[in-house]
């Protein structure tokens, strides 16, 4: 059975501002999904939701066809850093791995993709955006997820990031995981299978053709 995230009707509002007015899509395994927005329009929200951090006011989301029937895990990397800035990399990564699993993804699994074993001495404090975004994936995947909630993943970084972390997704694509992301770089979006765009607190199914300006437009 194919992996596939149903999300129906989910509201939420803050006091008198609605942010999520009945949102619903679905993704299926082997997919990326990109969500898309203006700021403020309910992406981060969403993702919250979604990865457990946040009750919504209504509506309902599950993941069927998991591997052996276990319960779906989800995956989720915020936009901040979600780590102990006074910890080491290695040290962060302690928190989320048994010793076993550490010593296998760092010779040749996920933390070996994203390059994580190039800087495990390193203060968080004192890593590049890119590191953190890389450790922050890193950890968000110990729990080998079915499901990986990715909050801007490649904002403000170099080429040489970017590149690492889209090649972590196709490969996370490739085991049949489905990816979701909110997003507002056309790389990104290229990358996507499938895009949302976020209107009037919905969303609807929107088809990227490469008119930056039209979606800019769309996002104002």
């Amino acid at each position: 059975m194919t992996l596939k995230l149903e999300v129906e009707d989910i509201k939420k509002s803050y006091g008198k501002k609605t942010v999520l007015d009945g949102v619903s899509l679905s993704a299926e395994g082997g997919s990326c999904t990109g969500l898309l927005g203006a700021n403020g329009c309910g992406k981060s929200t969403l993702l919250s939701i979604l990865a457990g951090i946040m009750k919504p006011d209504g509506g309902s989301f599950d993941i069927k066809g998991a591997e052996d029937g276990k319960k779906p895990v989800i995956g989720y990397v915020p936009q901040g850093t979600p780590l102990i800035e006074e910890l080491s990399a290695m040290d962060n990564l302690r928190l989320w791995y048994d010793k076993e699993a550490l010593d296998e993804s760092l010779s040749g699994g996920v933390l070996k993709t994203l390059g994580v074993d190039t800087f495990l001495k390193v203060p968080v404090k004192k890593m590049s955006g890119g590191m953190k975004k890389c450790l922050s994936i890193g950890c968000a995947v110990a729990s080998d997820p079915d499901v990986l909630l990715l909050d801007e993943p490649t904002a403000a970084l170099d080429l040489a990031r970017k590149d690492t972390i889209y090649a972590y997704m196709s490969r996370f694509k490739s085991k049949g995981g489905i990816v979701l992301i909110a997003t507002h770089d056309i790389h990104e979006i290229e990358f996507c299978d499938r895009c949302y765009l976020f209107e009037d607190h919905r969303l609807s199914d929107y088809d990227y053709n490469g008119d930056v300006h039209a979606l800019a437009g769309l996002m104002r």
